[in-house]
């Protein structure tokens, strides 16, 4: 069996990441007359620089891509458009078995699209997530991808029930998170090996960890001026250490925020492993991404979520994420009352890669897990 990977963004490489391991397992199990299976990762180029794109294949030891298509930033259209050509090419030359997508982002899309108008099976991993807000280009993809997917892996019963409420039930598995796969994997080697709180001179719970990247913040000055005030305000009483995208590095810039940005720690983008440790011993999280709210809850560290909904509900309903928004007010009011919630038993056994490829195997199989 040949797998056609795609990815692009920083979550994808997570995720890929712990299919590509258990792929190697179930190689390195198989009989030796059992035909491996075989991984081919396109990186779209979505994110193109070191520090958000090979770094992370480096620390995961993701298996080198293939082909990486350049595509790099601009509008959504051309992005897209780029992808569609370069990926649509990949798969007629490697004749895959499946086209295996992640996520939510322009590569989810664009690889779901290209493999199903080929007429190659898409599976979608992390399958049925919506925040039911149609202007964050976010939503689209993963409703179109969700749609033209032949298997859906769901990290939650919600997504199920999402999916459900869609006429969306064949193929349909709830198999749990990668991500959380990934934090149980990489949690201990980040502990071993990463030394950023002493590079950036930061004590464990003396400080707070944000990230600020999606469009909708970033693309309005309304927008990004009241969540870097929201953050300014934290700063007076906890450092705030603020890992800038190039998106929104170049949005502040344009703005002419860099003033309201001084009361921040701002850093470049951090590596893999350097992230999860941020993350491990920040007081508190501040961010508008879907998959670092997750990762708080995983290394058991309060959220505040710099939107106005979020994917990850039940985040929330436990009481380890607290929604935001752009309001400066808001932002600062969550920061002082953020606090451990309950355990939240919805994200699987850490296993979830492991399913996902086995039911790759044998689309059939596993019938406990099928909606």
């Amino acid at each position: 069996m040949k797998i056609l990977t795609v990815v692009g963004a920083r979550p994808q490489f997570i995720k890929a990441a712990m299919v590509s391991r258990a792929v190697a397992r179930h190689n390195a199990a198989a009989l030796p007359t059992a035909p491996p299976v075989v991984e081919e990762i396109v990186h779209t180029g979505q994110h193109y620089d070191h520090g958000m794109s090979q770094a992370f294949f480096d620390e995961m030891e993701i298996p080198g891509p293939a082909v990486n298509l350049g595509v790099g930033s601009g509008t959504h259209g051309e992005t897209t458009a780029a992808m569609l050509r370069g990926l649509e090419a990949e798969i007629v030359a490697r004749r895959p078995d499946w086209v295996l997508v992640y996520g939510d982002t322009n590569s989810t899309l664009a690889g779901a699209l290209a493999a199903a108008k080929l007429h190659v099976p898409v599976a979608h991993v992390e399958a049925g997530l919506r925040s039911f807000n149609k202007r964050m280009p976010e939503e689209i993809n993963r409703l179109v991808a969700d749609h033209v997917s032949t298997l859906l892996f769901c990290p939650t019963r919600a997504a199920v029930e999402n999916l459900a409420s869609e006429g969306i039930a064949d193929g349909v598995h709830a198999v749990g998170d990668v991500m959380y796969d990934a934090a149980l994997a990489f949690g201990d080697l980040a502990r071993q090996h990463s030394d950023v709180l002493d590079r950036l001179g930061l004590a464990p719970k003396g400080y707070a960890l944000a990230t600020c990247h999606r469009a909708e913040n970033t693309d309005s000055g309304e927008r990004l001026a009241a969540i870097l005030d929201g953050l300014g305000r934290v700063a007076e009483s906890v450092p705030v250490v603020l890992p800038l995208h190039p998106r929104t590095r170049e949005r502040i810039e344009r703005f002419g925020f860099a003033k309201r940005a001084e009361r921040l720690r701002t850093v470049e983008p951090v590596s893999f492993l350097d992230m999860i440790r941020l993350e491990q011993e920040a007081r508190a999280i501040l961010t508008d991404s879907g998959g670092v709210q997750k990762e708080a809850y995983f290394h058991g560290v309060p959220c505040v979520t710099l939107r106005d909904e979020t994917e990850w509900v039940e985040t929330v309903e436990a009481g380890w994420n607290t929604l935001a928004g752009a309001d400066a007010d808001a932002i600062a009011q969550a920061a002082r009352d953020a606090s451990p919630g309950r355990p939240i038993a919805d994200y699987g056994d850490g296993h979830a890669a492991d399913k996902i490829l086995s039911i790759l195997l044998c689309p059939s199989s596993n019938p406990e897990e099928e909606t």
